[in-house]
């Protein structure tokens, strides 16, 4: 590499020594994030006669195996249990999209009085934390009759405050011009919403859809309230059991990490240039 190359953005010379402190800050921060999904994913992958414990540990398995997979479906009904997840992720995505996507555009292009309350009140919602309404949401699970339901799951979180606000921000950053343009055309408000509004904004629709599925996918304690039927619990209570019963073993345990965490990995691989596109779309600003 040509020592004319080491130059940042504005097109500025970085001194070597200093090119090499940020990528050797970066394989620090890269092992901190992805060291321990790779290490429960080794030990998912050893088999019984493997020590996991030994000094110095040995990150490869000496005889790879999928055992331990086969027995978390034997030991728990996980498929059923990530099915239901499936379940509650999927719907908690469409919700969240339709209701941010409508909230956002009516907070961000519509003229009428409340607005700015309105767009206060959100901002509120993302203040106040879970556990302080947790009971509120329960109790009133339960006079509808939602609680051991799946609805009741998904709907405390059906459509999240801060989704809501990366959406107006999103709308905001639109050139009023366009909407103007089609208004004088004779495009009425839903129409400059679907055909205008909503394709400039799909990048900040993917990132909700990756919120959302996250938060519905790895949430554990509103789900761990809410459902008391077996049938109905989600991956994440369900593998709650392997701690309990297989205590000692950490290769069941491991493996049963990894089924939950790889639909994120898929998910976020198929969205990923939408995502990081979306994210500078729908930034909140000050």
């Amino acid at each position: 590499m040509s020592i004319l190359a080491l130059t940042d953005a504005d097109g500025r010379r970085i001194p070597v020594w200093q090119l090499l402190l940020r990528y050797l800050l970066l394989l620090v921060v890269l092992a901190l994030t992805v060291g321990p999904f790779l290490w429960q994913l080794s030990t998912s992958l050893k088999g019984p006669g493997e020590d996991i414990f030994s000094s110095p540990p040995k990150f490869f398995p000496g005889h790879p195996t999928l055992d331990n997979y086969t027995r978390v479906a034997e030991t728990i009904p996980v498929w059923d249990y990530a099915l239901n997840s499936v379940k509650v992720a999927t719907a908690n995505v469409v919700t969240n999209c339709v209701g941010s996507a409508l909230a956002g555009y009516a907070l961000a292009r519509m003229r009428y009085r409340g607005r700015r309350a309105a767009t206060l009140a959100f901002i509120l919602a993302m203040l106040v934390p879970v556990e302080g309404i947790i009971i509120a949401q329960f109790t009133t699970m339960r006079e509808l009759g939602l609680n051991n339901t799946l609805i009741g799951v998904l709907l405390p979180g059906s459509v999240a405050a801060m989704n809501v606000l990366l959406m107006r921000n999103a709308f905001l950053n639109l050139p009023h011009e366009v909407e103007e343009a089609a208004f004088v055309d004779g495009a009425n408000v839903w129409q400059r919403f679907f055909w205008i509004a909503l394709p400039s904004v799909r990048g900040t629709l993917a990132v909700v859809a990756i919120f959302a599925f996250m938060g519905a996918w790895d949430d554990f304690l509103w789900p761990l309230i809410v459902l008391s039927d077996p049938a109905n619990f989600t991956l994440t209570i369900g593998l709650n059991y392997l701690h309990g019963t297989f205590a000692n073993d950490e290769r069941l345990v491991a493996a049963g990490t990894i089924i939950a965490v790889l639909p994120l990995i898929v998910l976020f691989a198929c969205l990923q240039r939408f995502f990081f596109r979306g994210v500078g779309e729908g930034a909140v600003k000050g």
